[in-house]
């Protein structure tokens, strides 16, 4: 029989599983307009393709993550799906955030390839790392499963933060060094969006790094479904943000996709602003 702790540590896991559903559906809600407004009348490009993915496959793996903590007689339910859904989900919306990159650094063609190898070279890593993650726990109490998780998980989170640091410290580079005194509304929201968004993602993925090390192993899936909800909300906000950015700059609205975003330098005569290919 396992301790009050260890089974308190269980039921605080899944209620903060099930919490994470419910923001992920509270924020669909409030942003269903802007999605609606921002995205359905904009072709299927690759930024709209990528924001698809990292928008509503999160419901499908976070509803297999619900059942789970739910699961309450049987056999343990495998987890290869949920976990590859997860890896999906996660790796959508930090496209997004490679593509704000990309786009901020004036669509470098070597930025692009050393973002996409590293990407892949990161992907590849957490897989390896992963590659036998250890299954719901069958026990002997009625509820038939323990939600828990291998401590693996540490290291495939500490493997996304410092890519995520090395999206952070990008932006911040080049806002400082080529972007210091240039003034422009969407340059200023590419920039600030992107710092306070991706500290936030950095935060949760550096929460799930200290609880896989630091707490107890009833503990370690606690914040799996949060992590996904952070990505999915944060990066399709940047989006929304910077479209409505766009918007406001020009009379008419023009389509903007991530893809398209062109800087110049700014001139000492005057200060110009971003433009967008139609």
């Amino acid at each position: 029989m396992s301790s009050v702790s260890e089974i308190a540590g269980l039921q605080t896991s899944k209620y903060a599983n099930i919490g994470g559903l419910a923001i992920l559906i509270f924020d669909y809600c409030i942003t269903f307009q802007d999605e609606v407004k921002l995205t359905w009348s904009r072709p299927w490009d690759i930024t709209r393709i990528i924001f698809t993915i990292s928008r509503y496959l999160p419901f499908v793996g976070i509803a297999l993550t619900a059942h789970a903590a739910l699961h309450v007689s049987g056999p343990c339910p495998p987890n290869l799906e949920e976990n590859i859904i997860h890896i999906v989900s996660i790796v959508a919306a930090e496209g997004l955030l490679l593509l704000r990159t990309w786009a901020f650094w004036e669509r470098s063609k070597k930025l692009l390839i050393g973002l996409l190898i590293y990407a892949a070279v990161t992907i590849t890593a957490a897989v390896v790392v992963n590659r036998n993650p250890t299954p719901l726990i069958p026990g002997t109490e009625p509820t038939g499963c323990f939600f828990e998780a291998s401590r693996n998980g540490a290291v495939v989170y500490s493997i996304l933060a410092i890519y995520e640091c090395v999206i952070l410290f990008l932006t911040a580079y080049k806002r400082f060094h080529d972007y210091k005194d240039f003034r422009s509304s969407i340059v200023t929201t590419i920039y600030c969006d992107g710092m306070i968004y991706i500290l936030c993602i950095i935060t949760i993925t550096v929460t799930n790094v200290i609880v896989g090390i630091a707490f107890p192993i009833a503990y370690s899936d606690m914040f799996d479904t949060l992590q996904i909800v952070i990505h999915s909300v944060l990066a399709s906000r940047i989006l929304f943000r910077l479209r409505s950015s766009n918007d406001r700059t020009y009379e008419t609205p023009l389509p903007l996709t991530l893809d398209n975003i062109q800087y110049h330098q700014p001139s000492h005569s005057q200060e110009t602003g971003a433009e967008s290919e139609v």
